[in-house]
């Protein structure tokens, strides 16, 4: 994606994620915004967009963080709100196993307390390991935990999965993460 494409997905993120209020944009409880709306504070408070842009990083977005309804006249994030929002995402049993990407010096702490979801709604996990390692190189040095996600869901755990195809659920406790032989945060 070219550099102002990831500004713009950068901004998206923001505001269809975490801080509306930013531009002054309000979400209506199932996290949709009306592009119009979008389009207008975001230009008022400074940001050059159009929706032509968005759509552009929409389409070209391999991640597909955001998604356009029926009629294309609305937009949303498709996961990773740090606000109230309802998703309507429908229960999902998972497959066998998860992956979680994550940077190596959180590996003591994750052993320890297992992975929470923060100020998220919930944990994010990938039906692959290659994702999930693309993941982890955000955060540093990349390690991929493995969540035996099928056991979990035995054990009374809810499984969701979001638009873009990413499994998320409110907690991971340790005792389902097999942690790679050897690793130790530095």
């Amino acid at each position: 994606m070219a550099d102002d494409l990831v500004e713009i997905s950068k901004l998206l993120s923001l505001v269809l994620r975490h801080k509306p209020a930013a531009i002054g944009l309000t979400l209506d409880p199932n996290g949709w915004a009306y592009l119009d709306d979008l389009v207008r504070q975001a230009n008022t408070h400074g940001h050059s967009l159009t929706r032509d842009l968005i759509e552009r990083v929409v389409a070209s977005s391999d991640k597909q963080r955001f998604a356009f309804d029926d009629s294309r006249s609305r937009i949303r994030a498709n996961q990773g709100h740090s606000i109230a929002v309802e998703l309507g995402l429908e229960r999902q049993h998972p497959p066998e196993v998860l992956f979680h990407g994550t940077a190596v010096r959180f590996i003591d702490a994750i052993r320890a307390r297992g992975l929470s979801r923060g100020k998220r709604h919930h944990v994010h996990l990938s039906a692959d390991a290659v994702t999930a390692n693309l993941v982890g190189q955000r955060h540093g040095s990349p390690v991929v935990l493995t969540v035996r996600a099928h056991e979990m869901a035995l054990s009374g755990y809810q499984f969701f999965r979001s638009a873009n195809g990413v499994w998320l659920v409110e907690e991971v406790p340790a005792s389902f993460i097999v942690f790679p032989a050897g690793v130790r945060s530095p």
